[in-house]
């Protein structure tokens, strides 16, 4: 899952980005017209929007997000905590809305929450031939074997597993587990498609990730939704 922060509070901002960086790919910026830029060239799962920003602030962002027709869940982070700030927020296209100062786990509680609403409008386990990913307990097994992935392994599968049988480039999955800092260039999407592989391939006879050589990588399989109580 990858994460905008937006948040002119330096050290709220980098506290956060370090944190969510364990679990997600993270961007961060600081005032509302860097956001745009981000938004405009990146795809998030989830965006934590400050309202009061510098050049753009955060409720101008999040119309201008909603009327270009994108829909990605938005929590209002906000020191304004007066009933109107939150009616405002909400009916500018927020999500959620959380109000400074807030425990670090409720932050973290708010983010399942939307992830789990976003899941249940497409489908919550995704299976690709005997692969299975559940999207909210990310549980993922091949036949009855359980495979431990890390944070980076996850964000490429569930990627590659809501796009089965398609050819996906290096630039592509780059996107899904690297954030602004990352340059490109390297062999990190190679390096990390070769642990994947270790997990999901080595133990059986069928391979289902195929190199295509001079364009990406392919998952290849049958893809329909499992039973819910399959993970």
């Amino acid at each position: 899952m990858r994460i905008l922060i937006v948040e002119d509070e330096n050290d709220l901002r980098n506290i956060l980005e370090k944190r969510l960086k364990k679990q997600y790919t993270v961007d961060a910026c600081a005032n509302g017209a860097d956001a745009l830029d981000y938004i405009a060239v990146y795809t998030y799962d989830i965006v934590l929007l400050d309202i009061m920003l510098p050049k753009v602030d955060g409720l101008s962002v999040l119309r201008k997000m909603r009327a270009a027709g994108n829909h990605t869940p938005v929590l209002l982070l906000t020191a304004k905590n007066l009933v109107e700030d939150r009616v405002r927020g909400l009916d500018a296209g927020a999500d959620d809305y959380l109000v400074k100062p807030f425990a670090y786990e409720e932050l973290l509680a708010r983010i399942r929450v939307l992830m789990r609403r976003s899941a249940s409008s497409s489908v919550n386990i995704l299976q690709v031939g005997d692969l299975t990913l559940n999207i909210e307990t990310q549980a993922v097994m091949r036949a009855e074997k359980r495979i431990q992935l890390s944070p980076k392994e996850y964000l490429l599968l569930e990627y590659m597993m809501h796009n089965p049988n398609v050819v996906l480039t290096r630039s592509q999955l780059e996107q899904r587990v690297c954030d602004q800092s990352y340059e490109g260039g390297s062999n990190l999407v190679d390096v990390y498609i070769r642990y994947l592989r270790r997990k999901i391939d080595d133990d059986f006879e069928e391979k289902m990730i195929r190199t295509v050589r001079g364009s990406g990588y392919c998952l290849e399989g049958r893809k329909n939704a499992a039973e819910p109580n399959q993970i």
